[in-house]
Order: structure tokens, then sequence, then C-alpha cells
């Protein structure tokens, strides 16, 4: 991890921060957050790099998808400061100018032939309970199709189409009437028997459960039958959309010709928190009738829809960068997987998501942790432990993704060998663990089965049957 210009303290004191987290927040993030940091906290941000504390400097290409614009981007601020300043608070009594723009600009980003209807919310479950919400309220129909490795959020409407136990169990019976599928055309006939399928939810690229593309005639089988059976399509492209993985939305440069796109995460431009529903008029025909049959009291907030605007034109013109981007992670990854074989057991991605696979027995949380203190933030993925992803934002340089794929590659060097023995004889014993790695920086092929992860700097690991935050890294 580098220091920061002068190397002076950056930023607030470590130990105040962190004790306040394990008194108000959680003790459990305190540890995580201490361990990460080496004892530090974030400072500010600029780029694609953070500034911790104590001065040091990290790059980030993690922060759960939100920075894909990379932190302050200019014309960001500079639209949100416009607003901050002319009206940061709609009286939602009268109509506001910057949100109706925001909505015609996203209609006309997404598919301005089919999806003609927006709503918006504050984060990913936001939208998803209200794709939910009108599906059911559209057909009368109360049942909903997801998939298995899903991940679509923790509020108890978007929870029970999310497929991870660990989330689930303690908190049902949730949402009624969620059937989760395999990811294979031939289980897609049966969710359909029936004949009372509201809606189908599914992600193109599972971002949570391991970054997993989900296969082309699957996702063709879903939604066809879908349309057959008069049940809507709701795409979750929440973390995937807004060229993340190269398109504007996955589902619709398919030909999937979805109901909603759902987006998330970066929409705020990594200023501001925001989602959407970007809808047929079908579906969103009950809130077309009632206004107020679903609403949300920041809903359209005035300061979002400036940033989501200028976010929109600002991903447009980074989208020749970002391919430049992806085939640098590509060949990077690829390299370094080969080189470390015996610890890595896959590498998936596309665009500017990817994820990297290690063996059992706790290998990804210490390598987690280990890249935060060395200057790579990244994120753990919460349906599969043993994957790490990276999410580089389009700012990012060229030198900027080499110094990450180096610090990824030395500290998998200094993994102990307890751990590569471990991933080998896991690998040998069963071929279908390691996935192909590839050689366009398409997808490789799917991982299976669902797992358990922890939000947070690192997963949590499995330690004699009880679940146990990683302890210090043996890196």
């Amino acid at each position: 991890m580098s220091t920061a210009p002068g190397g002076a303290a950056a930023g607030p004191d470590a130990r105040t921060v962190l004790g306040r987290v394990r008194a108000h927040l959680s003790p459990g993030l305190a540890l995580v957050y201490g361990m990460s940091g080496a004892g530090a906290v974030e400072s500010r941000g600029s780029g694609a790099r953070i500034v911790l504390s104590d001065g040091r400097s990290a790059l980030d290409f993690g922060s759960y998808a939100v920075t894909l614009l990379g932190r302050g981007h200019p014309d960001v601020l500079s639209a949100v400061r416009g607003e901050l300043e002319a009206m940061p608070v709609s009286t939602r009594v009268l109509a506001n100018g910057t949100t109706a723009g925001f909505a015609a600009e996203l209609v006309q980003y997404t598919e301005p032939d089919r999806l003609t209807r927006v709503w918006l919310g504050l984060n990913g479950s936001d939208a998803v309970e209200a794709a939910l919400k009108l599906a059911r309220l559209a057909t009368g129909r109360t049942r909903v199709v997801a998939v298995e490795g899903a991940y679509h959020g923790k509020s108890l409407g978007a929870l029970a189409a999310t497929w991870n136990r660990r989330y689930r169990q303690s908190l049902e019976p949730l949402l009624g009437g969620v059937t989760h599928i395999p990811a294979d055309p031939e289980a897609v006939p049966g969710a359909f028997a029936d004949g009372d399928v509201a809606a189908v939810i599914v992600e193109p690229v599972q971002g949570e459960g391991g970054v997993r593309a989900l296969p082309s005639a699957f996702l063709g089988a879903l939604a066809a039958t879908a349309r057959q059976h008069g049940a809507f399509v709701i795409a979750d492209e929440i973390q995937t959309g807004l060229r993340r993985c190269g398109e504007r939305a996955l589902s619709v440069a398919a030909g999937l010709r979805p109901d909603a796109v759902l987006f998330g995460k970066a929409l705020g431009g990594g200023v501001q928190p925001l989602s959407a529903l970007v809808a047929t008029e079908e579906l969103y025909r009950p809130l077309a009738t009632d206004p107020f049959v679903h609403t949300s009291t920041f809903s359209g907030h005035p300061l979002a829809a400036a940033a989501g605007s200028a976010a929109l034109r600002a991903v447009e013109a980074l989208a020749p960068r970002s391919e430049r981007l992806a085939a640098l992670m590509a060949e990077g990854l690829r390299r370094i997987a080969h080189r470390h074989a015996g610890l890595i057991t896959g590498v998936r991605g596309r665009g500017l998501l990817w994820g990297v696979e290690f063996g059992p027995g706790g290998a990804a949380g210490d390598v987690l942790l280990e890249l935060s203190r060395r200057g790579l933030v990244v994120s753990p993925c919460l349906g599969r432990p043993e994957v790490i992803r990276l999410l580089p934002p389009m700012v990012a340089t060229d030198e900027e993704v080499e110094e990450a794929l180096d610090i990824l590659d030395a500290t998998c060097a200094a993994v102990p060998d307890e751990f590569r023995s471990a991933a080998r004889n896991a690998s040998g014993a069963d071929p279908e663990l390691r996935d192909r790695l590839p050689e366009d920086g398409a997808p490789a092929g799917p991982a299976a089965g669902p797992g358990t992860g922890a939000e947070g700097g690192a997963p949590v690991r499995r330690a004699g049957g009880r679940a146990s935050v990683p302890g210090r890294s043996r890196v």
C-alpha cells in the first residue's frame, strides 16, 4: 500500500472511528474493518484511489460495484452541486424538472420503444420490491420464479427471491410463492406447470453468486416460457448494467425483451444512492392507474436524479475506455491464474466484473484481507465465499490496472502451501470444480451450488463447523 503525498495522516482518528463502530454499529464489522485497514480507516477518495487515515493510498476495485465512475467524478459532482443550490429536496406535491428529465433520459438510454415507464428508488432492493409488487398487481397472480444462486436483496420481499439460505432461514416465512430453479433449460417448463406465475426475475450474470454468467439457452428459454404463460420478465441488472459488463443492459442486448430492467449501484455515479425500474406500459399499469399504490418519500430525490443524469452521460463517454480496461483485466487475470494454478481454481468475468475463485480451506478470505493491506480493495461474493470480485472503475489508468494485478499476483505468491495443497487435491478429486479459463474475456463455465458469505471486508469462513470471521492473515 503506497503512501499519500507528504505521508501525513490523512483523516479521522482510526481508533475513535473503530470504537464507535464497535459500540454503535457492530462489533463484527469493527473487527473486519480493523483487519482490512491494518488499523486505519477510509478518509477520502478520488478516481480509482482512496486515502486512508494514516496517509496510505489504496486502489478501489471493490465497493460493491458502486464506483463504476470512480470516486468524485467531476461531472457528477458538478450536477449535484448545482441541484443542491437550486432544489435539494422535492415538495412531492409539485413536479420536479430534474427528476422528470432523468426519467426521460433513462427511458432513452434503455429501450425507448418498449420500456417507457420509470420508478425511482434508493437501492437495489427498492427496485426489486417495486417490480415484484407491480407484477403481482398487474397479473393478479402471486408466484415468482427465481434462479438458484440469485441475489436480489435482503428486504423481506426481495429476500424471498434471494437464494442464499444464510439470510433467509431465520426470517421465514417470507413473501410466499417464490420458486428457485437451476439454470438449466430443462428445468424451465416445470416451473410454469401450475400456470400461476406472475413474473420471473433473473440476473444475466450473478455477481454475488460468484460472477456466474447464466447460459444464453437458459435465459432464452426462461423469457420465452414466461411470455407464453403471461408472466412478466424482470431483468435484475443492478450490478451488471450501465456497461459494467459492456452493454447498457445485457438482457436488452441479448434480445430477451424484458418487461422491466432494474438498475442501481453505479446509477448514482458513485455520489448519490439511486436505483430505477424501467418498465413496459403493461407491467407499470397499476402505478399509472393509481400513482399512490407504491410510493417512497425519497423516490425521485432531485440530488440523486441530477447525479443519475450526469452518470449516464459519463458512462457513455467512457465506454470505449472500459473496453480497453476489460481486455487488460482478462489478459492479466488469465496470466495470474496460470501462474498460481495450485491456488486459483477458476477465473470468470466480462467487462469490468471479474471473479477469482480459490480452493477450499478459506484461502479467499485470507487473500481478500491481505489485498486490502497491500493496497487493493476488492469485494467478496455473498453467496460464494471462495470467490473474490474485482470491479475496476472506468476511470482507472492502464498503470493502475497493472498495479492492481501485480498486488494480486504478489499476494497469491505469498499464500501458504497448505492452501495450495487443498486446492490441488480438491481439483484433482473433482475435475468440475476447476472452471475453464477464459480465452477471450468471456465468462467461463458456471460454478454450481449455494454457499454462505458475509457482507463487509471479508467473507465468513467455516471453522470446526462454526461460522467465524477470518483471523489474522497468514499470507
